[in-house]
């Protein structure tokens, strides 16, 4: 995430929530309207809870998203499920930004580097957040569910919300 700003509360959780997970599956919109899911690797969040990816021009990715703008992003790890739905933007001309967000990883795909003339720049302008947390050891899950078949407890798996990033 950037750092040396402000960052609105629902904006926070959302990066805390997925900050240490790295891959993506984002879902688009064909053109027949078939739901298309590819794994990317996200690049950056911005403080206005925007994502980035480097994306190849010819993919299906950006076929799909010329159609709808329409898209979510999905995480999921270590006790986590985040799904994000917001609005892609094909990013054209933005040098500086592909070198900011360029890795060596990046060279399977482009092999000419951050000046490959395929890369696209994808910015996701995410809107509404919905997340779900639970406890990541199994021991800890079969604890809680010992208490609620015994019924000590209510069961407490985890927590669900939703989040508004664009108000």
């Amino acid at each position: 995430m950037e750092s040396n700003e402000t960052i609105d509360p629902q904006v926070k959780k959302f990066c805390d929530l997925v900050d240490d997970i790295k891959i993506a599956m984002l879902v688009t919109i064909s053109n027949g309207n078939v739901l298309h899911s590819v794994p990317l690797v996200t690049q950056e969040m911005g403080f206005d809870g925007s994502l980035w990816f480097l994306v190849s021009k010819a993919s299906q990715v950006v076929m799909n998203i010329e159609n709808s703008s329409h898209v979510v992003v999905n995480y999921a790890g270590s006790g986590k499920f985040v799904s994000a739905v917001g609005i892609a933007e094909l990013v054209n001309d933005d040098l500086d930004k592909i070198h900011q967000l360029w890795s060596k990883t990046y060279e399977v795909w482009f092999p000419q580097g951050p000046n490959d003339p395929k890369i696209q720049l994808l910015k996701v302008e995410v809107e509404k957040v919905e997340y779900w947390e639970g406890h990541s050891y199994p021991v800890a899950k079969i604890l809680e569910f010992a208490k609620y078949v015994t019924g000590s407890e209510n069961i407490k798996i985890g927590d669900h919300g939703e989040l508004n990033i664009r108000h």
